[in-house]
């Protein structure tokens, strides 16, 4: 009797087996994606975060899951990167949403707009305030599944070849702007370009364009912006939070088993945090190099700010008028933004104000 319940087992035992090794290799697939950047290999921390990404899952998969990683230009040019994965032109891209904000202003919320949260204000969207539901809901309709995939932090004001004291020295400026934040200036009589990041030099060199903003200082100094436009001001109130993403084609995504899908958003989750803290750890060493070289900072006015600001409240209305997705969007993230201001206000702001003058004491 023993015997008999013993071979049994036994047997009940190699047929799980039996089951859960081509169940195991189903769930390991050999996977190969191309990953297009919107970004130059130049940039080490914000094309950086791409190959911190692929290489994360590479790792995890035992290197069944790869992604070649290709800078702007090699398949498409940055600011086509959203257009690959629509078309499946590649499984994933690595890009700033705002860059799309021709197909539609609502693109604009997966980056930043103009006095829009701060760089954990925007983690905390989202991740815990609905934001990534609401934008993936929107992003459906161009084949697209997104995840964060890093953030600036507040981003600097931008290069100027002469001085801007006013809202109307703004007239007839010509400058290279991103996102939403192109067309609050043009309501001031500026005239925004839209350049990707390796042509904004030779532009501001020949005079092509007035001014330029890009990220920080450790990214400008890379492109050396200093040497054809002296004055750098702050902050960009256009990028309070400046947030990356990774595009995945839609039926790429679904192709992948859970476990895959579980890697890759923890991968992304990892860049997110990862590019911030390189900023955070590189900015203020080449902030100083560059005043060394005699960048000249300059903070833009008040009067500046609150014109800006305005332009920026009256364009929300314009565009919530005609567009569903837009006004949906923002009434979410703005009511998020002021209840996370009344709690920064209260904990952030009274302490680093505290420290900032705490140092200055030495």
């Amino acid at each position: 009797m023993e015997r008999r319940k013993f071979i049994a087992a036994a047997g009940a035992g190699l047929a799980a087996t039996a089951v859960a090794a081509p169940a195991i290799a189903q769930s390991t697939p050999d996977v190969r994606w191309r990953l297009t950047s919107s970004f130059p290999k130049s940039l080490d921390t914000i094309y950086g975060a791409a190959e911190v990404f692929a290489k994360l899952v590479a790792e995890a998969t035992d290197n069944k899951f790869q992604i070649q990683v290709f800078a702007a230009g090699e398949i498409v040019p940055g600011l086509q990167a959203a257009d690959a994965i629509q078309n499946g032109t590649v499984e994933c891209c690595h890009t700033a949403p705002y860059y799309y904000v021709g197909k539609d202003p609502t693109f604009a919320f997966g980056t930043a707009v103009p006095f829009g949260l701060n760089s954990r204000q925007q983690n905390a969207w989202f991740y815990h305030g609905g934001g990534m539901e609401l934008l993936n809901d929107f992003f459906k309709k161009y084949n697209i599944v997104s995840l964060p995939g890093g953030n600036t932090g507040t981003q600097m004001g931008g290069w100027f070849r002469k001085e801007i004291k006013t809202p109307a020295d703004l007239n007839g400026l010509k400058m290279r702007i991103g996102g939403l934040a192109g067309r609050v200036i043009q309501k001031l009589g500026a005239v925004p370009q839209q350049i990707a990041g390796g042509d904004i030099y030779p532009a501001l060199e020949k005079g092509t364009i007035d001014a330029a903003e890009w990220v920080g200082p450790y990214d400008d100094e890379k492109l050396g912006f200093n040497k054809v436009a002296p004055y750098y001001y702050y902050p960009g109130w256009w990028e309070g939070g400046a947030a990356l993403h990774f595009f995945i084609n839609t039926e790429a995504w679904a192709k992948l088993p859970k476990n895959y899908q579980a890697i890759v958003t923890a991968a992304a989750g990892y860049a997110n945090v990862d590019m911030q803290a390189k900023y955070d750890a590189r900015n203020p060493a080449a902030v100083r190099r560059l005043v060394q070289s005699g960048a000249q900072l300059r903070p833009f006015s008040p009067d500046i700010m609150e014109a800006c600001q305005k332009a920026s409240v009256e364009l929300y209305a314009e565009i919530s008028k005609d567009n569903a997705d837009f006004k949906k969007i923002h009434d979410a993230y703005m009511a998020f933004r002021n209840d996370e201001y009344l709690w920064f206000q209260i904990s952030e702001f009274t302490y680093d104000s505290y420290m900032i003058r705490s140092r200055a004491k030495g």
